[in-house]
C-alpha cells in the first residue's frame, strides 16, 4: 500500500497535536517519524490507523480516501510500545487471535500462525506463555499477531522503547532484514535517533506538530535543513557569533562567507565526528591542545581548546587516537570538515 496525507489537523483541548501536515509513503517503504514527545509523531500514527478522528484533513491509503474510514476496514497492522498479549494464551493462541476474531477457520489459522512464528524467527516456542519468553520475543510476538490478518500497512509505535539497548539494536537488525524480506510499506514512530537512521528509506523530523525536514537518513544527519534538526538529530558543536566583513568566524576559525548584513545573527552547528584532528600540521588547521578525553567505547571524545580559550569537541575513532598518541596536554591540528550555519537578521 501507499499513503498520502495532505494538510492534516488535530486539535486535544484546544492544543494543537498536529499542524497541517503533507507526506507520502510509497509501496514498500519503510518511513519513520522521529521527534521529541509531544511532537505530534504518534497521533499521526493513530490518525492514519483510524484510533484518533482528524479534524481536517486527507489520509488516503493506495489512491483511496479512508480518512472516515473505521478502523476495522483499513487493513492496518499495529504494534505499540506495550506487547499487549494476553497472558491466557500460548504464543501461537496470541498470533491468531484476530484470525480467530474474524471467522478464520481453526485449520488455516493455525497454519497461518505456524507460518508467522517462523517467519519473526521463533519456530519451537508456540506452545509457551508469554511470561515463558524474553521481552524481545514477546515483540516479535506482537509483530507476527499484526501481520497475521496480511495488512497492507504495518504502524509502528515506539515497538522497542520499553527494551533494554542490547535488545533494541538486535531487534533494529531484525526489523530490517524482515522488511528487506517482505517489502511491507511500514510507518514508524520512535524518538531514538539510531533506529530512525538505521531502518528507514525516508526520515519525517517532527517538532511541535509540523515537519521540519522530510529526507533519507544520510541527508538529514549530513545537510539538516534547521537549527531544530542540527541540534535533535546527533550530537554537535554549537557557537554563536555575528556576521562581520561577510566571514562567519568563531575565534581562530573561520566556517564561511554569509550573504547578510554585518552584524547578522550566525548559529553555527558542526557535528564531533566532523571534527578532523591530527597530530601533523595541515594546510588550514588550526592549533590547539588535548584538554580532556573521555573513552565512549568505539570512539574518544576530546574536548579541545582552541587559541584564546575557544572550545570545541572531537568524536575520533578509538584506533586513530591510540595509533596517534593522543594525550591530555597534546599539542593537535584540528579542521571543521563540514558545518551548517543559521543567520538571522540582529544588532552588532
Amino acid at each position: 500500500m501507499s499513503i498520502n496525507i495532505e494538510h492534516l489537523i488535530k486539535h486535544f483541548n484546544g492544543y494543537m497535536a498536529v499542524n497541517n501536515v503533507s507526506f507520502s509513503v510509497g509501496e514498500g517503504e519503510f518511513v519513520t517519524l522521529l521527534g521529541p514527545s509531544g511532537s505530534g509523531k504518534s497521533t499521526i500514527l493513530r490518525l492514519i490507523a483510524g484510533l484518533e478522528a482528524a479534524d481536517s484533513g486527507l489520509i488516503e491509503v493506495n489512491g483511496e480516501d479512508v480518512t472516515k474510514i473505521p478502523v476495522q476496514e483499513r487493513k492496518v497492522g499495529f504494534v505499540f510500545q506495550h506487547y499487549a498479549l494476553f497472558r491466557h494464551m500460548n504464543i501461537l493462541e496470541n498470533i491468531a487471535f484476530g484470525l480467530k476474531v474474524s471467522g478464520v477457520k481453526k485449520k488455516i489459522r493455525a497454519e497461518k500462525a505456524s507460518e508467522l512464528l517462523e517467519l519473526v524467527g521463533l519456530f519451537g516456542l508456540g506452545h509457551r506463555m508469554p511470561s515463558q519468553i524474553s521481552g524481545g520475543q514477546r515483540q516479535r510476538v506482537a509483530l507476527a499477531r499484526a501481520l497475521a490478518p496480511e495488512p497492507g500497512l504495518l504502524l509502528l509505535d515506539e515497538p522497542f522503547g520499553a527494551l533494554d539497548a542490547r535488545l533494541r539494536k538486535e531487534l533494529r537488525s531484525w526489523l530490517k532484514k524482515l522488511h528487506d524480506r517482505i517489502k511491507l510499506t511500514t510507518l514508524l514512530v520512535t524518538h531514538d535517533q539510531d533506529e530512525a537512521l538505521e531502518l528507514s528509506d525516508k526520515v519525517l523530523v517532527m517538532n511541535r506538530g509540523k515537519i521540519e525536514q522530510e529526507a533519507p537518513p544520510q541527508a538529514i544527519f549530513d545537510n539538516p535543513a534547521t537549527e531544530f534538526v542540527a541540534t535533535f538529530v546527533g550530537e554537535t558543536n554549537r557557537v554563536d557569533t555575528l556576521v562581520k566583513n561577510g566571514e562567519v568566524r568563531w575565534g581562530p576559525l573561520l566556517f564561511g562567507y554569509y550573504h547578510m548584513m554585518d552584524g547578522a545573527q550566525a548559529k553555527v552547528l558542526f557535528r564531533p565526528n566532523d571534527v578532523y584532528v591530527s597530530s601533523h600540521q595541515e594546510a588550514g588547521a588550526i592549533s590547539g591542545t588535548i584538554y580532556s578525553m573521555q573513552f565512549l567505547g568505539a570512539t574518544v571524545a576530546l574536548q579541545i581548546r582552541l587559541t584564546d580559550d575557544y572550545f570545541i569537541t572531537a568524536h575520533i575513532p578509538k584506533g586513530v587516537a591510540e595509533q596517534s598518541h593522543f594525550a591530555l596536554g597534546r599539542q593537535v591540528y584540528v579542521t571543521v570538515t563540514r558545518s551548517h550555519i543559521f543567520c538571522s537578521l540582529g544588532s552588532s
